[in-house]
């Protein structure tokens, strides 16, 4: 990774696959001993709805948050819950104080592309030199772009390897693990 380049991003189509691919690094590199910030998505199927749950996990301490309004068994578009997503944001915030090896937020989407969201976490990861790792759907690439400029890396995840350990080497991840008693809590999270 070239100085300039902190951020690494993931470029797809399918949001399940990205959740998975975030989800299966984080998992690898907490075994790894690395010590992890940010956020992974896991979406929960509710009967009766046409959208599902929404869980952020925060990778530093575990936590669960859901981000998503219940707008009805026939709602569609975007049920992201704003307040909860600041709220997550805050406690990641607070994890950008421990100098993780690296930060993972589990995608710039609609609410980045429109300038708010994630945005100012990324920029607070930049600025204390944190690697960062982010999905990035293809309908936002412009965005993206114009945001990260030079610092970024884009990989294509529909040509990168599924499984965590061969994903974070093609990444170049992880390749000098914290130490391992930093390990923390990855054998209880819902990461797999």
């Amino acid at each position: 990774m070239q100085d300039n380049e902190l951020i690494t991003a993931l470029t797809y189509t399918d949001s399940d696959t990205a959740d998975r691919a975030l989800r299966a690094v984080a998992l690898e590199l907490l075994q790894r001993g690395c010590k992890l910030a940010g956020l992974v998505q896991h979406n929960t199927p509710r009967p009766g709805r046409s959208r599902c749950d929404m869980i952020l996990e925060e990778l530093a301490s575990g936590e669960l948050m859901g981000i998503s309004q219940d707008r009805g068994p026939l709602a569609r578009g975007c049920a992201l819950d704003v307040d909860q997503l600041l709220g997550a944001m805050q406690i990641v915030r607070a994890a950008l104080d421990t100098r993780p090896d690296l930060v993972i937020l589990n995608k710039f989407g609609k609410t980045e592309a429109e300038g708010a969201g994630f945005r100012p976490l990324i920029a607070e990861a930049i600025e204390a030199e944190l690697p960062l790792l982010i999905a990035v759907p293809w309908r936002n690439i412009e965005s993206w772009r114009h945001f990260a400029g030079e610092m970024t890396r884009e990989f294509d995840l529909a040509c990168l390897p599924t499984d965590g350990r061969s994903l974070c080497d093609a990444l170049g991840l992880g390749s000098h693990p914290a130490d391992a008693t930093k390990q923390g809590v990855a054998s209880q999270r819902m990461l797999s």
